[in-house]
């Protein structure tokens, strides 16, 4: 091996181990939130719903570590119990549309037909507006709450796993080993379930991974406007409305669900990156 191939290999070895760092770090924090996300209600100093007016607008002290709101209630213990709304919700979403878009995208690009058409069509209007103007008018329409927030996100966010099903598939239909596979017998079921979905999973999944923090922002979004979770639910985005008055005189009201969006964004955004450098073509020779 020549000293130039040699340096070339150290370089992947390096770049590959790196890659893994990052992936287990932020794997590990994101695992994190998803503890802090499942056993929060053990986890919260106080309890998040009960109201104190003797210790309303408390600054942050080691009593009140994050605060208290405007009647009372712990911010800590509302910021923790929040992230099961806002977290859980979030995966709830990007569940559905991962799941449904992609159906739809390999049932369209692997059938065609007027099926196709009409499917790629409906998503074309879904994409023409504004998703989250969109999403505005569909969850007033259905009158809030974070379960309609869903709803309305997921009616808007599925043509973007749809057409990345759809053109994968395309794009495999006519490769020979699936010919040879028609032609050994396989019926449609067996070669979508066999040969076409463990070939798209990586983009689907990358990209499902980086619409985590987006649509944590969306959902959010939706209840600073009053058009997803209504007060008293604990949930990071109505948190922040509750609050926005008092930005001046009371930040840490706002600035605590504000932080806890902000860190969960960043770790899954970086997560998601992360895995798309780890699944890269580029750098599957190096594992």
């Amino acid at each position: 091996m020549s000293q130039e191939r040699q340096v070339t290999v150290r370089v992947q070895k390096v770049k590959r181990n790196r890659i893994r760092m990052k992936l287990f770090l932020f794997a590990a924090l994101a695992a994190t939130l998803l503890l802090i996300t499942i056993f929060a209600k053990y986890i919260c100093p106080y309890d998040p719903y009960a109201q104190d007016l003797s210790q309303a607008m408390q600054p942050p002290s080691a009593t009140h570590l994050m605060g208290t709101d405007t009647y009372g209630r712990d911010m800590l213990s509302r910021v923790l119990i929040g992230a099961q709304t806002s977290i859980s919700s979030t995966f709830a979403l990007v569940a559905i549309i991962t799941v449904f878009g992609t159906i739809v995208g390999i049932f369209c690009g692997y059938y065609g037909g007027v099926v196709d058409s009409v499917m790629m069509r409906i998503s074309d209007i879904c994409l023409a507006f504004p998703g989250l103007v969109f999403a505005m008018a569909v969850a007033a329409i259905l009158n809030g709450g974070v379960q309609n927030a869903v709803i309305a996100l997921a009616l808007i966010s599925w043509p973007k796993y749809s057409r990345i099903a759809r053109s994968q598939t395309l794009s495999m239909k006519s490769l020979p080993y699936m010919q040879a596979a028609q032609l050994a017998g396989d019926s449609a079921l067996q070669m979508i379930l066999r040969h076409v979905l463990p070939n798209i999973v990586g983009p689907i999944l990358v990209t499902s991974m980086l619409d985590i923090g987006t649509m944590m922002m969306e959902i959010a979004g939706l209840s600073f406007l009053g058009l997803g979770a209504q007060p008293p639910v604990a949930e990071w985005g109505s948190m922040m409305s509750s609050g926005r008055s008092m930005l001046q005189t009371y930040p840490w009201i706002v600035l605590s669900p504000g932080l806890a969006i902000f860190v969960s964004v960043v770790i899954f955004n970086l997560l998601g990156d992360t895995i798309r450098d780890y699944m890269d073509p580029k750098n599957s020779h190096s594992r």
